[in-house]
């Protein structure tokens, strides 16, 4: 779907995951994926799957290129620690969401490749993106959506649905955390303190690195609009630096601007104005998962210790080994149709 039809049907707020593959950029509703959870689609030449888990708030971005083999993913219907787990036609391997990596079938142990994906609103992705489209349904799916099954359950110090483990009580069950899986170890930064200080940065292997934060972003299953749903906000996370510059960043005006050249900065890593303008930081792999699914398919994850923009990880802690069920079972594999899960803009 073009821009300006997406316009008339999704408010500014509309939470949307933006795919860039080259020139190519896409954004895919979230509220789609809310009901849907696996979008199979191909973003310039490249075939990808996009995912989201609602009881976990999980997206993940995949690479289905795996050992010279297309692979399709769909859903199982079953869960472990409360993240659904995918299903691939070929192998008929199951992958964990949230990570990729198959945990059952002929691929156990090995993972998708993932793909650096943002979740912005609308109205972000619309300015950064003039020439991209938008993913609003799926294909075959008339227009009359289900209604979301979900709504309120993102309240922070409410308890996961169908989980039955230790839950890690260094953040509420269900706080937002920007989550930098690919650090060793893992860096979980809570969003109740990136609203209080939107600007971080932290060195991750000799790497600087900024995370920024900008209100704006409507939660998809806080209630059955954007509209009347609370501003949970966007995170972004880069390398800070452009070619072999490193860069500090401060907030101003509203704006994120570089104490070395005082140029401005979107929350996509974009520079907007000043001696960089048009330049780009490099982005790196993050998510926003609610914090109790970090720590159980993440044991040894660090969550940032003080809300100071120099804060260091803190200690993990115990995190949750046992597995849940949808229902408390697993369901026989749900075959992915082409009528479910094939992008259609």
């Amino acid at each position: 779907m073009s821009l300006r039809r997406a316009a008339r049907r999704l408010s500014a707020r509309e939470p949307v995951i933006a795919v860039r593959n080259g020139r190519a950029v896409r954004a895919y509703r979230v509220r789609t994926l809310v009901l849907h959870e696996v979008v199979n689609d191909r973003l310039g030449g490249r075939p990808i799957a996009v995912t989201y888990s609602p009881l976990t708030n999980s997206s993940s971005v995949f690479d289905r290129r795996f050992d010279g083999r297309e692979l399709r993913l769909g859903t199982t219907g079953s869960l472990r620690r409360s993240n659904p787990l995918l299903w691939d036609r070929a192998t008929e391997s199951w992958w964990q969401q949230m990570t990729g990596e198959a945990v059952v079938g002929a691929l156990a142990g090995r993972r998708l490749r993932p793909l650096t994906a943002q979740t912005l609103s609308f109205a972000v992705f619309r300015r950064r993106y003039p020439r991209g489209d938008v993913l609003t349904r799926a294909q075959g799916r008339t227009a009359n959506v289900p209604p979301n099954p979900y709504l309120g359950y993102d309240r922070p110090r409410s308890r996961p649905h169908l989980f039955r483990g230790h839950l890690d009580e260094r953040l509420p069950p269900k706080e937002r955390v920007l989550l930098l899986p690919g650090a060793r170890p893992p860096v979980a930064v809570p969003f109740e303190r990136l609203a209080r200080r939107p600007v971080t940065h932290l060195a991750l292997g000799g790497t600087p690195v900024v995370l920024l934060y900008r209100r704006g972003v409507a939660s998809a299953i806080d209630a059955d609009s954007a509209a009347r749903s609370r501003d949970v906000g966007a995170t972004g996370a880069f390398e800070a630096r452009v070619g072999t510059r490193a860069l500090s960043f401060g907030r101003r005006h509203g704006a994120f601007v570089d104490r070395e050249t005082g140029s401005r900065w979107d929350v996509t890593g974009r520079a907007v104005g000043g001696r960089l303008r048009g330049a780009r930081l490099r982005p790196l792999r993050h998510d926003e998962p609610f914090w109790f699914a970090a720590a159980a398919l993440m044991p040894d994850v660090r969550v940032m210790a003080a809300p100071a923009s120099h804060a260091h990880p803190a200690a993990p802690a115990r995190s949750a080994r046992r597995a849940s069920r949808r229902g408390g079972e697993s369901r026989p594999p749900r075959r992915a149709t082409p009528g479910a899960s094939r992008a259609t803009r």
